[in-house]
């Protein structure tokens, strides 16, 4: 296993054939779904569409749209899975879900073994793009719930050969102490929650950038793409983040940050189609425009996925730009947010994403917040900030203020309300962590005449 790439004879396909390979796919995949999944022969059906039609790539478009909304209300009207899947619980051998931190009910999803056999090899190509190997051992900083979460990268650490340690059910002194006493190389955790192993090990007097770590695997969250925060766990490790990035949709990882680092990630695309679309529109967009993910995949059997809006917002950009030697085809900065992340305050557009590239770049936060709130008929935005505790009021007074201004700078001189919050007052997260907690009172209904 000397080469620089999980699978180079599907890596590094010339665009052509890689294309006539996700159309055979496709075809299958689809071929598969109506004649097995009750979801997809209505659907297709209402839309007029059969799989014979995908006579060539352009066609993809004549699949109709799958949304979570679809899903879920599939699931409500059949539980407990509803009528996605292809196959009852019998031919099952693991049951997911989403993490619940969008939408009225976590997604339930089956997989086979031969689904999750695939699943685990997708993160072998994240993996050994990192450049992890048989040799190394791998922490799993992840609880192991019903969340699909680290699951499968678990199964493809081993499928690797490499020592794999599950860090479930443990507090966050356990999982750092232990990292260093099993000599450790390799760390897989969302970015806040690498972070905030960095900074229980500094309270603890533990030296992480003396540790054996070299390698530290990021996902569930877009802030694994975000110069600014992979730059303060790469300092607090003393080790290289990559990020990847999947949904429990699909069973696992759709994309991985390669060794070179281009700033962005490689779609798999020997295992998935995936299209940026207008969010409003549902057009597909050209290289270079931001817009949504539509995600297609061919490894899950018992839950096809075609033409699923996901609700990311991406910007695709060619295969050219990373030096990898691959063909694929990259996403510039990872996940860049969620369609619904935005956040209109007096008429001017806020990400919290692009909160956290500025806040990150000031490394004396331990966490923050923003609160977004109605007071009279004028709405305000604040940003509890928990600086590090030994932090003085004269420093805490200069470093609120030019973080208000870079704020105000980056939105159209919208003013951030800047507050300090007290050590350990704001919420810790181990999985997807959620800072933005919007206060204002719900539009009222439209009144129906």
């Amino acid at each position: 296993m000397d080469s620089p790439f999980w699978n180079p004879k599907t890596e590094t396909l010339p665009r052509e054939q890689l294309r006539a390979l996700q159309l055979a796919k496709l075809r299958r995949t689809a071929t598969w779904a109506a004649e097995r999944s009750p979801h997809y022969r209505r659907t297709f059906a209402a839309a007029g569409f059969s799989p014979d039609q995908l006579r060539t790539f352009d066609d993809l478009q004549r699949i109709p749209f799958l949304t979570r909304e679809a899903w879920m209300a599939s699931q409500e009207a059949h539980p407990p899975f509803g009528e996605l899947p292809v196959t009852g619980t019998a031919g099952a051998v693991r049951l997911h879900t989403t993490s619940g931190t969008s939408g009225r009910t976590p997604l339930r999803a089956l997989d086979s073994r031969k689904d999750w056999a695939w699943s685990a090899e997708m993160w072998c190509y994240a993996l050994w793009g990192a450049g992890v190997r048989a040799h190394d051992t791998g922490y799993v900083a992840f609880g192991y719930g019903s969340f699909i979460g680290f699951w499968g990268l678990h199964n493809g650490l081993e499928k690797i050969g490499a020592l794999t340690i599950p860090g479930g059910a443990q507090t966050t002194t356990t999982r750092v102490r232990q990292i260093l006493d099993f000599d450790v190389t390799v760390v897989a955790s969302t970015p806040t929650y690498a972070l905030r192993m960095a900074q229980e090990a500094e309270a603890l007097g533990l030296d992480l950038k003396g540790s054996k770590v070299h390698t530290v695997i990021l996902s569930g969250e877009p802030a694994g793409s975000i110069p600014e925060t992979k730059a303060l766990i790469e300092a607090a490790w003393g080790a290289k983040a990559y990020d990847t990035a999947g949904m429990t949709e699909v069973s696992t990882i759709s994309m991985f940050e390669p060794a070179d680092q281009p700033g962005g990630c490689h779609v798999i695309e020997d295992h998935f189609i995936e299209q940026v679309v207008d969010p409003a529109t549902g057009e597909e967009l050209p290289y270079g425009e931001q817009g949504e993910r539509v995600c297609t995949s061919f490894g899950r059997g018992t839950i096809p996925l075609l033409r699923y809006r996901t609700a990311d917002l991406v910007v695709k950009v060619p295969h050219t730009a990373s030096n990898s030697g691959r063909t694929w085809d990259l996403y510039a900065g990872g996940i860049l947010g969620r369609v619904d992340d935005m956040k209109l305050v007096r008429g001017t557009n806020v990400y919290p994403r692009a909160v956290e590239g500025i806040v990150r770049t000031y490394p004396h936060v331990e966490e923050f917040q923003l609160r977004i709130v109605r007071e009279g008929i004028r709405d305000e935005i604040y940003l509890r900030v928990e600086p590090a505790a030994d932090l003085s009021e004269a420093e805490w007074d200069g470093m609120a203020a030019r973080i208000g201004t870079d704020l105000a700078d980056a939105h159209e001189g919208l003013r951030f309300i800047v507050e300090r919050a007290a050590t350990g007052e704001l919420p810790r997260f181990e999985l997807k962590a959620k800072r933005l907690v919007d206060l204002r009172p719900a539009a009222p209904a439209p009144v129906l005449a």
